[in-house]
Formats: C-alpha cells, sequence, structure tokens
C-alpha cells in the first residue's frame, strides 16, 4: 500500500498535528511516549519526529513548501500574519505599512507629525486634513503609508495588552542635541516587546549643539546598532523644525515595509483594529478603525469588543464619505452601538443576530475571566515552561539606583544558560508605575522591584491585570527566588493583600503614643495587627506597623467602613492632616 504525502512544517504543535491526520491528540500522546518522547497537547514537536509519528498512520511526511509563519523569539506572532494565517496564499497582496512614533517628551513627536502632513498636503491638494480621527496617510513614490497619531508607547502597549497590535513600524524620535532619556528606553522596550522594527529619527539636527554621534553611541548600547555602524538599526537625521530629511525618513520607512513583507488579502475576511471611539452629541458613536484585512463596505455588520451596529456612514481622514477602505486604511465610522476601547479587534459578521451572539459570549467570557482571574506569578510561568508554550521568562526590573540596577542584571545575565531563557524587557531605576504594569500586562512578564516601591495606581492597575510585582531588600534573595523558579523548586510567594484603606482628618498628641492619626475608614477595614502605608499625596512618607488602633478611647482589633479611628505609628510621627492610609496583611499564595 502506497504512502499518502503530507506536508508538515519544521516544528508543529501536537493538536495541530492530530488535526491534520484526522487522529485524537490523545492518541498521538500515546504514540510519541511509546518512541520516549513525552509531551503535551500544546507542546510542539520537530519535523523528524512529527515525521515517525505519521508514518504508523501511513502517511509520509514531506517538508511544507510554502513560507512558514514562523514565531518570534517572544513567541508572539505579529497580529497581520495571525489575519492572513488561514488566507488563500494567492490572494496575498502587499498593503501600505503602518506606522507609529514613540520617543521621548520634547524630542518632537508631534514636530515630525506635523512636518510629515505638511510635506504630502505640500505635494498633493491643498487643505489639509479637515477632521482629526486619530490616524492620517501620505503618499511617496506613487506608495501610501498610514500613521497612527497615537499619545505614545503608553497607547501603543495598550493595544498589544488588548490582544491588537495596530503598527507594522515604529519610528523612534531622539533628539539629537539630548540623546537617549529614560521615556526614550522605555520607548525602546515597549517596541522590542511587541517584535515591531525600529527606525530611528534623529530630529533636531538643525542645533549648534546636536551631537549624532555620542546618540549612536547611546543606541547601541540598547541593541539599536546603526546602519552606518554595521548594525541593522536605520539612524535617519532629520529636522522636523526645518523640515529636513523628512523624505529619506519616508523612503527609509518604505525600504523596511519592503523587508518585512506586509501583505494582506483586500478580499479575504475584514478585521482590524479600534484606534480611538468617542461619543459625538449629534452623530453618536463615532470610532476610527484600521482595516488590517478585507475589505470594509458601508452596510457591512461589525462587532468591535463588546460592541455591535451596521455601517452607516464611512469617512477617510480627510472627512470625505467613502464607500469601502482596504487593507491599511484608517476610517471614520458611524453606526455602532456603544464605545468600543482602543486596541479591540474588530470583524465583519453575516448578521446582527450573530453580532450579538458574539458580543453576549464576549461579555459571559469577561465575567468568568474576572472572577477567575489570578496573578501569573514565577511557578506559573514554569508551568507554562515545562509545558512548552514559552522558552523565555519575561522581566521587567526596577531599582533604586543605578548602582543596584547594574549587579542585578549581571546576577540575572549568569542565570540566563539553561533550556530557558531570561529576557529582561526593561530595566530602569525608580518607583514600579502604570506603564511598567502596562508593558508587563502585554508582554505576560513578572516585575521584580529592589528598594523601590510601587505605587498606588500602579498596584491597582497590576491585581485588575493579574500582573505579579515582586519586591526585594536583598539582592541574592531575588535571584534565588528566579534560580528556584527556572528549577520548578520555588516555595510559595508570599502575596499582598490590601484590606483597607483611611483618610487622616485630625491629628492630635497622646501622651504615652506621641502624635496620632484620626483617621475615617473609607474602604474596607484597618486591623492592628496588619501592616500599614502612610501617603502624602503620591510619596510613601511611612511602612510598618501600627503602635496603636482605637475608637472612642477604646483599645480595639479592628475598624471598619464608616468609623473613625486613631491610629499611632510605630517610631513615626510626621503625620498630616490631608495624608491616607493603606492597611494590609501578607499572604501565601497556594
Amino acid at each position: 500500500m502506497m504512502s499518502k504525502n503530507i506536508e508538515l512544517p519544521a516544528s508543529i504543535v501536537i493538536r495541530d498535528l492530530a488535526q491534520k491526520i484526522e487522529k485524537s491528540p490523545i492518541e498521538i500522546i500515546k504514540k510519541l511516549m511509546t518512541n520516549g518522547v513525552m509531551a503535551t497537547i500544546n507542546q510542539a514537536v520537530d519535523f523528524d519526529t512529527a515525521a515517525i509519528v505519521v508514518a504508523e498512520y501511513g502517511f509520509e511526511a514531506v517538508p511544507e513548501v510554502q513560507e512558514e509563519v514562523k514565531k518570534e523569539e517572544t513567541g508572539e506572532i505579529p497580529l497581520w500574519r495571525r489575519l492572513i494565517a488561514d488566507e488563500d496564499a494567492s490572494k496575498l497582496m502587499a498593503r501600505p505599512p503602518v506606522v507609529t512614533i514613540l520617543g521621548h517628551v520634547d524630542h518632537g513627536k508631534t514636530s515630525l507629525l506635523d512636518a510629515v502632513r505638511q510635506t504630502d498636503v505640500a505635494a498633493g491638494e491643498a487643505g489639509g486634513i479637515t477632521q482629526h480621527i486619530g490616524a492620517y496617510q501620505v503618499e511617496k513614490k506613487g506608495r501610501t503609508i498610514t500613521f497612527l497619531d497615537t499619545p505614545g508607547h503608553a497607547a501603543f502597549t495598550a493595544m498589544r495588552a488588548r490582544g491588537a497590535q495596530g503598527a507594522d513600524i515604529v519610528i523612534l524620535v531622539v533628539a539629537a542635541d539630548d540623546g537617549v532619556m529614560p521615556q526614550t528606553r522605555e520607548a525602546i522596550a515597549h517596541a522590542k516587546a511587541a517584535r515591531v522594527p525600529i527606525i530611528v529619527a534623529l530630529n533636531k539636527m538643525d542645533k549648534p549643539n546636536a551631537n549624532p554621534e555620542r546618540v549612536k553611541k547611546q543606541l547601541a548600547e540598547l541593541e539599536l546598532v546603526p546602519d552606518d555602524w554595521g548594525g541593522n538599526t536605520m539612524v535617519i537625521p532629520v529636522s522636523a523644525k526645518q523640515k529636513q530629511g523628512i523624505d529619506d525618513l519616508l523612503e527609509g520607512i518604505l525600504l523596511v515595509a519592503d523587508n518585512a513583507d506586509i501583505r494582506a488579502n483586500p478580499e479575504g475576511k475584514v478585521i482590524g483594529t479600534v484606534i480611538e471611539a468617542e461619543v459625538d452629541k449629534s452623530k453618536g458613536t463615532i470610532a476610527t478603525l484600521l482595516v488590517q484585512n478585507g475589505t470594509l463596505e458601508s452596510g457591512n455588520i461589525v462587532v468591535a469588543g463588546k460592541a455591535f451596529g451596521r455601517m452607516k456612514a464611512i469617512s477617510d481622514y480627510k472627512g470625505r464619505a467613502v464607500k469601502k477602505a482596504g487593507p491599511s486604511t484608517p476610517v471614520a465610522v458611524m453606526g455602532l452601538n456603544d464605545v468600543p476601547s482602543a486596541g479591540d479587534v474588530f470583524q465583519v459578521v453575516g448578521s446582527e443576530k450573530e453580532a450579538r451572539a458574539i458580543v453576549a459570549e464576549r461579555l459571559e467570557e469577561e465575567k468568568s475571566h474576572a472572577q477567575a482571574k489570578k496573578k501569573v506569578s514565577l511557578e506559573d510561568l514554569f508551568a507554562s515552561v515545562q509545558a512548552g508554550e514559552t522558552k523565555e521568562l519575561n522581566l521587567i526590573v526596577k531599582a533604586d539606583v543605578q548602582g543596584s540596577l547594574e549587579p542585578i542584571i549581571s546576577e540575572l545575565e549568569k542565570l540566563n544558560e539553561g533550556e530557558i531563557g531570561i529576557k529582561i524587557l526593561y530595566a530602569e531605576t525608580g518607583n514600579i508605575g502604570e506603564n511598567d504594569v502596562m508593558l508587563a500586562t502585554a508582554s505576560k512578564a513578572i516585575i521584580i522591584g529592589f528598594n523601590v516601591q510601587a505605587d498606588v495606581a500602579a498596584r491597582k492597575l497590576a491585581d485588575a491585570e493579574g500582573v505579579s510585582i515582586r519586591l526585594y531588600d536583598i539582592i541574592y534573595r531575588m535571584t534565588e527566588d528566579i534560580e528556584k523558579a527556572l528549577k520548578g523548586m520555588l516555595e510559595p510567594e508570599v502575596v499582598e493583600k490590601v484590606i483597607g484603606r483611611a483618610n487622616v482628618l485630625a491629628v492630635f498628641s497622646a501622651s504615652k503614643l506621641g502624635r496620632v492619626a484620626g483617621c475615617r475608614v473609607t474602604e474596607g477595614e484597618l486591623r492592628r495587627n496588619a501592616k500599614v502605608r502612610l501617603y502624602r499625596g503620591t510619596d510613601l512618607v511611612f511602612e510598618g506597623e501600627m503602635a496603636s488602633l482605637r475608637h472612642e478611647k477604646e483599645d480595639v482589633k479592628e475598624i471598619r467602613t464608616g468609623f473613625e479611628c486613631g491610629v499611632g505609628f510605630k517610631n513615626f510621627n510626621d503625620i498630616q492632616v490631608g495624608d491616607y492610609l493603606i492597611c494590609y496583611v501578607l499572604e501565601k499564595n497556594a
């Protein structure tokens, strides 16, 4: 009996292999076990191993001819590749690249966008943009480039955290007179985590104190080696103020886009990303959609996140009414019943009934997900590594001073020699903020802090998004925990649970205790044996234990929401009216 040929990629997940030969995944796992290979349903095996399995079912494996959709180092496939994975390869066509601009504040992001806009208007029709929809297009050498006018890397990462990746290319604006700054490093970390090609626009070259060579050296230290130094990063000198270098920048974008082979099927399924949305008093919900595959037409029924509706009107970035929009085209649409969130993925469906069913299912999923949501811990990441779902442990490291940060990174890199890699997405000095949590959310990373605190907003966001923040004051304990996690030996994590909050309404003196805070509990409860933090605005002024907890001159064990009490702090008297405190306990995570 002749064997049937079956095309297999260089690596294939067990579930997909089972589907290809129409067998049960359990059956495939059993076959692998008899051949001495232990694998789970979500684990990938190489071509040779898969070939042995399929041969037992009468198939002969041959290498897959069509280009394999490869995962990046992080295991993350760019959104546009996921969109075209099921499309007919013969119908895929090159589409305009989608570009976003990131960089440090005051380095000229907005000025550069304006310069690009004006270059296009001067070369084409007069008038300019009549409607701001968060995105626009320019022409260069008869080709179109789409720019996303997003407010920095926080929005860029928020989109990734919601499952979207709107941009194909990132323009990193760095001022030639100022060099790499903290927000520049942050922007680089966010772009690298998204696995998006980076072009550096070296702005303010017209300034007398511009020092491009110094900036290139700083970029090279951050693994963005300029192409004229033999690296892979295009560094293009520009002056947004003088409108110089803009044409070179646009040509650079087209070159990078050609190498990235950005394609879509204009006739395929209609899917894309929500850029922004708002409610207009006279027009209702207006959303900016970036079409990434297929062609959106007036009258289509769209589901975007938890919103849906029939497209009543579509207009381009200049406010002109259009009947349809193809891949990489940003359009403003009317007709959605609710306001979707930036970063929501939208799709066209066949009927309103189908749209309602999809939204109802998403609402139910969100409800159950919120109930089941727990923090991604080091233990969880190790489990996913063991299951073959990831090969890297993503970390964000924050430390109090540069002198602490360098030895921490050095120690962590020593652990980066086993089967499981450690990838430091971002390392910087300062307290843990919301941007750090957003990056961790989008990249499934753990935040490690050394001699720093997480601010209140960051802690709330981390709780909501299920991001684990681990704080240390001894370096070897930090590295020991990570080493144990990589070996699967980590003890249950001691986590912080906030149990109550209170505002300081008055301050008075007590003979034995010194100064005491007169507080009203605004949320949860205060417990005498719990730990407490005292804040003045955003600054942490005390962290430690209560010396006393009293209600109407009586010592009490706890005080609940709405009640007033007196709180004394151990060895601390600098209390002011307007301060607020957070009460918390430490619990072991099972």
